[in-house]
């Protein structure tokens, strides 16, 4: 599951993900808000969430509480939950940038990336999550670390 937050899904790594993804046979769900993300996880199995932090809470909403905080209290609280890597937009300090690390890390991040990303770091991300939670079973052949 991705979560966006209004990106250019063109122009930035997580929005190629679903492309680059589906041809080693990694189905991919892109939700634009919180609700939309709940609605999900209550319908479908996720294996990976991949979630911005940005994210709206509501649909049609441009203001207001971000979502991502909410859907990762939704995925810790399943009784398998996925691994999740975490998309934050630049922070404004150091001291918000430790305390939003601390929240993700609380609610159970595998990792923290900071936007602007590259594909080449979103995908080394994902190789590892597959590495530690997936038998070593990169697509592909197994993991080489």
């Amino acid at each position: 599951m991705l979560s966006y937050s209004g990106w250019n899904k063109d122009a930035n790594p997580v929005g190629q993900l679903p492309q680059l993804l589906a041809p080693m046979g990694i189905e991919s769900y892109v939700v634009t808000s919180g609700d939309e993300a709940a609605d999900l996880i209550r319908e479908i199995p996720i294996h990976i969430a991949v979630v911005d932090l940005g994210i709206p809470l509501q649909r049609q909403q441009h203001a207001g509480p971000a979502g991502g905080p909410r859907i990762l209290q939704l995925l810790r609280r399943l009784d398998q939950p996925p691994p999740t890597v975490v998309i934050r937009p630049p922070q404004p300090s150091q001291r918000e940038s430790q305390r939003t690390l601390r929240e993700a890390l609380r609610e159970g991040a595998f990792a923290v990336l900071d936007m602007p990303l590259r594909i080449e770091t979103m995908l080394e991300t994902m190789r590892r999550v597959l590495c530690k939670h997936y038998a070593d079973n990169w697509p592909g052949g197994p993991c080489s670390n």
